[in-house]
């Protein structure tokens, strides 16, 4: 809000504290600014990704499972620390510090990562001959630099994806409708600058891995995001800064441990008798906060607004009462993770595009005319094309005609787009694995079951319609979860909303390597799935186990996606009506 009579605001300030200017602060030179740090993370995290499995196969010796494992858990540890990112961003640095700080954190594990690649002892010696029994295996030191290289990136990576969204869209002011309209933009080109720099990994850098040296490629990682701080910090005196609003994730520790605390007390018949923010005075707090109806659901969380004793209102201690509208704050998010929960599976197939799926890559020909041969991580430049595809045809296509077929002036629903997205997972998962049955029989009929590094005569492009599905679902998917986490969280708990989305990321991940795990120790190792030479497994099955669990998952969502009533409507049907600005930040 413009502060009247001067070209200053009230609720944003510079670099030192003084309030900001709207002429020399903020707007689109400041947001390019940010989205040059994302891009070079996004450019440097997918780049150590997408081809860790290789590295870790043909570099460390590791086999396929561990490898597998090693590329999911730091993929999954990366998105899981968003949470914490945006915890400290949210409660002690504020959204700026937490990028700096992080992005440094992230050069300096890629800098490990790259000079690991470079000193001969950081690595085991090249296998001699063909013989897979020559490989010597990754020692224990020379693990543990490698993994303190990726959790040190993973760290990094948390810590800056968790603000550079919200730190990107602080710079623009939300009570002007021009500055509004700049504001949807920049989530557009945010989205673009994440698929450029996906782009840019999938293709060029892991060419450069596979072709020129992996020091060549991580050095290159290194130094975009050392120019992606240097760029953001250049920034500083532009920027705008908004205080601290406090953590979202501790509001409802408060509510559960207050609701605890009385859990034998009980509950007043008449819930206009419950402490509310109508019993306070602080009318800068009431600003913050849209009162909302009580609720009979999840009623235990209700005690923890049950006046107990007499209530002092200018020093109220939260862990020991809440206002009920902080607790239906809590009970919407609660509402929300049956769907948080079963959209988790999406993203454990989605895991298998870069791990098991490259693996079956490395063993295909890649060739294309005489001279050029496809790096086997790059395939999944056909999973970010799919992406860029999926998203214009939905937006000029599907959009108009769902708007006809279902009287719906957005379209497909949130939810409805998470369905669509959950069905192409399932049919990725019957494509991998009927792809794979072929493969094993071009590989028997040829007689080279028994050495992985032969090239069998089967096109790799044959691996292209899993990529495909899978990059069309995950169109729908992240555009859904995105819309219905940001739409459906409660307006004082906004930050929290691309954590509850990323966390739905890194759980698929980290469920794949339980999967993984539990599979590789089950089947044993006369008949392994998931076994070291590729071709004397049966991946097939996995991904047909992957198949079952989908179509499961899918009727449980079903079911989840039924259940649930849009905040919009239950609010509707209680007379009240959101508050314009409970979407205009995230159009």
């Amino acid at each position: 809000m413009e502060v009247e009579g001067a070209k200053t605001f009230h609720d944003a300030w510079d670099y030192k504290g003084r309030p900001a200017r709207k002429s020399s602060s903020g707007g689109w030179i400041s947001a390019g600014m940010i989205l040059g740090v994302e891009m070079c993370e996004r450019l440097t995290t997918l780049g150590i990704a997408v081809n860790l499995v290789t590295y870790t196969t043909d570099t460390m010796h590791l086999g396929n499972a561990t490898a597998a494992n090693t590329t999911t858990n730091f993929l999954g540890t990366s998105f899981m620390l968003c949470l914490l990112g945006g915890f400290i961003a949210d409660t002690f640095l504020g959204r700026y510090l937490t990028i700096a700080i992080f992005a440094a954190v992230q050069a300096m594990g890629v800098t490990i990562l790259t000079i690991s690649t470079i000193i001969p002892s950081l690595r085991p010696p090249k296998c001699s001959g063909e013989n897979p029994t020559s490989c010597i295996p990754a020692t224990g030191n020379q693990l543990m630099v490698l993994f303190i290289a990726l959790y040190l990136t993973a760290l990094g990576t948390g810590g800056l994806k968790s603000s550079v969204s919200g730190f990107g869209s602080d710079q623009f002011d939300e009570t002007v409708k021009e500055e509004r309209a700049k504001m949807s933009s920049f989530f557009n080109w945010f989205f673009f600058f994440i698929s450029i720099g996906s782009l840019a990994a999938v293709t060029v850098l892991v060419y450069i891995q596979d072709n020129i040296g992996r020091e060549w490629g991580y050095g290159i990682c290194a130094c975009a995001i050392v120019i992606g701080l240097v760029v953001f910090l250049s920034g500083t005196r532009r920027y705008r800064f908004r205080k601290l609003v406090g953590s979202p994730l501790t509001q409802i520790a408060t509510v559960v441990v207050a609701a605890w605390r009385k859990r034998g007390i009980e509950l007043p018949s008449d819930a206009s008798l419950l402490f509310d923010i109508d019993d306070l005075p602080v009318e800068e707090y009431k600003k913050k906060k849209q009162k909302l109806p009580h609720s009979k659901q999840f009623r235990f969380l209700d005690k923890a607004a049950i006046k107990d004793r007499q209530i002092s209102v200018t020093a109220v201690n939260k862990w020991e009462i809440s206002t009920l509208t902080d607790v239906e704050e809590v009970k919407m998010v609660v509402r929300m993770l049956p769907i948080w929960a079963t959209t988790i599976l999406f993203w454990t197939v989605y895991a298998q595009m870069t791990t098991f799926s490259v693996s079956q890559a490395t063993t295909m020909d890649r060739s294309i005319g005489k001279s050029f041969e496809i790096p086997p991580a790059s395939l999944t430049a056909f999973f970010v094309a799919s992406i860029l595809i999926t998203v214009p045809i939905y937006d000029f296509i599907v959009v108009p005609i769902a708007r006809k077929l279902l009287k719906n002036p957005r379209g497909l629903t949130p939810l409805q787009c998470v369905g669509v997205g959950l069905v192409f997972s399932i049919l990725a998962m019957i494509a991998a694995a009927l792809t794979e049955v072929k493969r094993l029989d071009v590989a028997r009929s040829h007689g080279l079951t028994e050495n992985d590094k032969a090239v069998i005569p089967i096109s790799v492009f044959w691996l292209i319609p899993q990529f495909l599905l899978v990059g069309s679902g995950e169109a729908f998917t992240y555009m859904g979860q995105l819309d219905f986490f940001l739409r459906e969280c409660p307006k004082g708990m906004k930050t929290m909303s691309t954590g509850l989305f990323l966390s739905t990321l890194s759980l698929g991940f980290f469920f794949s390597s339980l999967l993984v795990t539990i599979v590789h120790m089950v089947t044993g190792t006369t008949k392994p799935w998931l076994a070291d030479n590729i071709n004397k497994g049966r991946l097939y099955n996995f991904y047909w186990l992957l198949t079952i669990l989908s179509v499961l998952n899918l009727v449980l969502y079903l079911w989840a996606a039924k259940w649930y009533v849009y905040k919009d409507t239950r609010l509707a049907a209680e007379g009240i009506e959101l508050e314009e600005e409970e979407f205009s930040s995230h159009a």
